[in-house]
């Protein structure tokens, strides 16, 4: 092991949450719906580029951006909002994901993670970070990532292509992947992965499910968003030669036809950039939220009419998806006007979710109430 030679506050620059853009988070507020019985609002603000989100003890929150900050917010009395935030580490390498296990924080930078330990006593005054892994490559195209700890207590994640379509030459980009908490043993689990920044295991099966963002500049509608399932090792799911198991890539394609690769389980429409996922879980929710995936849609940009800047509920049977549902919409606005773009999605011990929305860099807690 060795330290990380990370730029960091020696000591945490640690803040109130404020309001003072309070107006604007209220306007976004009302412009969003959700279904009967719902409730939305702020659990923390003033956290900019807010994105992938952990759960630590005590209530923590821990918070990767893309802007090189990682943060931590906290409901310290337990009101419901989080009234501190801590600046835990600055000018990283876009440390987009977090993992918390066992009191330490995992932070996966472009081209490597990271471990503070004991984190959460030490918040006002962050210790060193030691290195895990550093053989990530350092391409800054789909270079940031997803962090997880899998039910194997192994951290998961993965690298995506660096480019919007290219063959890559080295078997490391487009891939899915895992490794034992203290860096070793990594190993490739799958391929033929564009970019995947979200993924969670389903609770009845325990089967690995994924989100795929996909390539653009094929047209408005083509190719589809995937979720896709994992089984085993070695897996291909098709890129670059083939999209949403049935469409030939015009240049990449060749000999490889798509029966060489794994289709998706379920389609989602095109550019709508499915992030972070979760399985609800929790028992507060009605009993039709219980056990189905609630996914984050960051929304379109290679499209004309956008779409997407919304959490849609993906419906299981059997361990299988087999409908979508429009679970929060209205940050995109019927003129097209984007208010939000939410991007991870935590459930919290009470049953509540947070979603983050890294356009508004805030935190929204959703909770039921009949």
């Amino acid at each position: 092991m060795k330290v990380a030679r990370l730029l960091l506050m020696t000591m945490a620059v640690v803040s109130p949450l404020c309001s003072a853009d309070s107006l604007e988070q209220d306007a976004v507020l009302k412009q969003l719906h959700l279904p009967p019985g719902f409730r939305i609002s702020i659990f923390a603000d003033n956290v900019p580029n807010a994105r992938s989100l952990a759960l630590g003890d005590k209530g923590v929150v821990y918070v990767g951006t893309q802007q090189g900050n990682v943060y931590a917010v906290q409901d310290k009395d337990g009101d419901g909002v989080a009234e501190q935030r801590y600046l835990l580490a600055q000018q990283l390498y876009m440390p987009n994901g977090v993992a918390y296990k066992d009191g330490s924080l995992y932070v996966a930078e472009v081209n490597r993670i990271s471990r503070f330990d004991n984190i959460g006593e030490r918040l006002a005054n962050p210790p060193k970070p030691v290195v895990v892994f550093d053989k990530f490559p350092s391409d800054k195209h789909h270079g940031w990532k997803y962090l997880r700890f899998g039910p194997d207590g192994k951290l998961y994640t993965a690298v995506g292509a660096p480019c919007n379509i290219c063959d890559p030459d080295q078997e490391i980009y487009g891939s899915l992947l895992r490794l034992n908490a203290d860096g070793s043993n990594m190993e490739i689990l799958a391929r033929g992965i564009r970019n995947t920044v979200g993924f969670d295991w389903e609770p009845r099966t325990g089967h690995l499910f994924f989100n795929d963002n996909g390539r653009d500049y094929l047209g408005d509608d083509v190719p589809p968003d995937e979720l896709n399932e994992w089984s085993r090792q070695g897996e291909h799911f098709g890129f670059p030669y083939c999209h949403a198991g049935t469409i030939p890539d015009p240049q990449f394609a060749g000999d490889k036809q798509c029966a060489h690769s794994l289709p998706p389980v379920w389609k989602y429409k095109a550019h709508i950039a499915p992030l972070g996922m979760r399985f609800y879980t929790g028992t507060t929710f009605p009993d039709q939220y219980y056990k189905q995936l609630l996914v984050a849609q960051h929304g379109s940009w290679n499209r004309t009419q956008p779409q997407g800047y919304q959490v849609a509920m993906i419906k299981f049977s059997t361990g299988k998806p087999y409908t979508e549902q429009t679970f929060i919409n209205g940050w995109l606005t019927a003129k097209g006007e984007v208010l939000g773009r939410p991007v991870d999605i935590l459930q919290m011990p009470n049953g509540s979710l947070l979603i983050s929305d890294d356009k508004l860099g805030v935190i929204y807690k959703v909770e039921y109430k009949k």
